[in-house]
């Protein structure tokens, strides 16, 4: 009996270790990587507590292991967009300007009814009043209403608003442009060189741009 009882308590600290190195993420902000090796952590943790015929240190071992994988999994999803890409996913515009994206909805295997339940879920029920609806990686739906259906501000009150909705897009992130937002905004490599060189900076120093179709951008500079 004492035997199980110690074996549990060393299992229990070093998962809840492992989980703690990990990081703080709940189940449905997981990234694919990060929920498998969570599950592998449950499954490889049963197995000495079950067995005790089963070496401790295997266990803990293999745990371990698990984790280092994890994190340098995670420093290169840091360091690379292609690997952040492959490993995480990126994510996908469904309504553009008003308009449904069919193709996109396709590619994700999303249906209208899905689409519609994601909306309810941001208390958006006429999908009328959509300007842009974003899909992030973690299955969240992103929205932005159409100006004329926004919640009006204090702001409102001193000026109108701007009646096209905009949609700010990352530009470059971690010193990487990014080819998917510069062709959703029609813009060129020179115009985001003219942007930069009017800041004192370059693209390999910027920690993050983003730009609208009207030239609002936020710059962040790498420290």
């Amino acid at each position: 009996m004492i035997t199980v009882i110690l074996r549990t308590a060393i299992i229990f600290i070093f998962v809840t270790l492992a989980i703690r190195i990990m990081g703080k993420r709940q189940i449905g902000d997981m990234q694919p990587n990060e929920l498998v090796i969570t599950i592998l952590l449950s499954e490889i943790a049963a197995i000495p507590l079950q067995d005790t015929t089963q070496p401790l240190l295997n266990g803990i071992i293999a745990i371990m292991v698990l984790v280092v994988l994890e994190v340098l999994i995670s420093v290169l999803v840091l360091k690379s967009a292609w690997v952040r890409k492959i490993m995480n996913g990126q994510s996908v515009v469904i309504i553009k300007n008003g308009v449904i994206d069919q193709h996109a909805m396709k590619r994700v295997r999303m249906t209208v009814l899905d689409l519609i339940e994601l909306l309810r879920i941001q208390n958006v029920f006429d999908i009328s009043t959509v300007a842009f609806a974003v899909l992030e990686v973690n299955g969240d739906l992103s929205v932005l209403l159409k100006s004329k259906h926004q919640p009006a501000t204090v702001k409102d009150l001193e000026k109108t608003k701007i009646e096209a909705a905009l949609l700010p897009l990352p530009v470059i992130t971690d010193g990487k442009l990014i080819q998917e937002s510069i062709q959703a905004l029609e813009i060129t490599a020179e115009e985001i060189e003219k942007i930069l060189k009017n800041n004192n900076t370059q693209v390999n120093k910027v920690f993050l741009l983003t730009l609208d179709r009207k030239q609002n951008m936020t710059l962040i500079k790498m420290r």
